[in-house]
């Protein structure tokens, strides 16, 4: 998945390019921006075994988790079928911004095939296999994730084939049902209000039982840094990425810009 997740402003399309953590719509579609995600090496080697969706070992023990995406939710397949079909057992080669592994032990990376230009992250949300995170900071490399996505989408592969792979603002019941899941929101924001610490983006009248995306003051200043005030999103069609939470009614805590991206004719 402000892509993981992307705006797109009618009046300036370069504006938006430069909003680092922002990912565009309109330029995802563009196949220049494919391998956009080589960052430092952080080494190769031959997959030994898949973990899940987005993990994996490594011939000499290590376990590497994708970076980027998000599996889709449990019950619409077994997607970690999707990644052994794609590396298990072949070599890759792995980059990234920092190769600290996380607290369970596991390196954050990038992987490659020596047979593509594209991540396999790349690759898994082409077939509708995988969600854009939206924390990715790299502009180039958020964009080339959001391509993958978006072209999934337009063809209806995978997840995309369910029309609810998306879910309806105005149906916080069906958002609800998915809590604790890695989830896709559209609609029209009717009102961004601030409470204490917190901004909330409504998209229902009830504000305690429609679904809203909250923001916290300390995540404010990324908005800033992008150049996107988020009163600016008030009447907006948007989408918003992240994980359900229920608080009343249903919602998304947004901890990074590219979590949220404008749509359509915006």
């Amino acid at each position: 998945m402000l892509s993981a997740a992307p705006i797109k402003f009618r009046c300036a399309r370069r504006t938006a390019i430069r909003f680092a953590g922002l990912l565009l719509v309109a330029a995802a579609s563009s196949p220049a921006l494919a391998a956009g995600c080589a960052f430092e090496p952080q080494g190769e080697g031959r997959v030994a075994a898949v973990i899940d969706a987005r993990s994996f070992r490594l011939d000499d023990g290590r376990e590497v988790r994708l970076a980027g995406i998000e599996p889709v939710a449990a019950e619409k397949a077994d997607r970690r079928s999707a990644l052994s079909a794609l590396i298990e057992g072949r070599s890759v080669t792995l980059s990234g911004e920092d190769d600290t592994p996380d607290r369970y032990g596991r390196q954050s990376a990038f992987a490659f095939l020596a047979t593509s230009e594209d991540s396999v992250q790349a690759l898994l949300l082409a077939q509708g296999e995988a969600l854009v995170s939206g924390t990715v900071a790299d502009k180039d490399c958020a964009l080339a994730l959001t391509a993958a996505e978006a072209a999934a989408r337009r063809s209806k592969l995978g997840i995309w084939a369910d029309p609810a792979a998306i879910k309806n603002a105005e149906s916080p019941g069906d958002i609800l049902a998915g809590i604790g899941q890695f989830t896709l929101v559209e609609g029209k924001v009717l009102s961004v209000r601030q409470a204490g610490a917190t901004t909330y983006l409504n998209f229902g009248r009830n504000w305690t039982r429609g679904f809203a995306a909250t923001i916290s003051r300390r995540v404010l200043s990324a908005f800033d840094t992008a150049g996107v005030g988020v009163k600016s999103l008030e009447n907006r069609q948007i989408r918003v990425r992240g994980w359900v939470e229920a608080h009343g009614g249903p919602r998304i805590e947004v901890l990074r810009v590219g979590q949220i991206e404008l749509v359509g004719g915006n």
